[in-house]
């Protein structure tokens, strides 16, 4: 098991170094070449700028129960295929009981954006997200890793 993360706008990077560390787990960082991002423990891997091109080699890296922090559905839904298991940065674990829905309703949002309806901002981060995310990640960990 290693944890994969698309780093680019990833606020929890600490927090899932942190938990990798205690539990001896790798961790693989993906960032496009506009963010800069060092750490002595995570692997972090750059690519190019383009569409999707974080998400494609971040799959490229994944084996079956590996743990994926992502926002991105389409991510989630690659990961979940490969049985994965799929976090949000806000402890939102993704499984194949919610995957569909939750592209169903990205499908709406962005047909509603396509009108022209307005969409709410985003709210500013808080601790309580934070450790959410901790919790979350700390629950797939401690039910699926075998150190043998």
């Amino acid at each position: 098991m290693k944890i994969l993360v698309d780093a680019d706008s990833c606020p929890v990077k600490e927090i899932i170094i942190t938990l990798a560390k205690k539990y001896h787990l790798e961790v693989y960082m993906f960032f496009d070449t506009s963010h800069i991002y060092s750490n002595d423990y995570a692997k972090v891997i750059i690519v190019d700028k383009g569409i999707d091109s974080v998400d494609f080699k971040l799959i490229g890296y994944l084996t079956s129960n590996d743990i994926v922090v992502t926002q991105d559905y389409g991510v989630a839904t690659i990961a979940l295929s490969k049985n994965a298991f799929v976090i949000n940065q806000n402890g939102f674990i993704y499984d194949e009981n919610n995957i569909d829905t939750l592209l169903f309703e990205r499908h709406l949002s962005k047909t509603q954006r396509r009108l022209g309806k307005k969409t709410k901002p985003h709210k500013k981060r808080t601790p309580e997200q934070n450790k959410s995310f901790e919790t979350g990640l700390l629950d797939l960990i401690n039910k699926h890793y075998n150190p043998h």
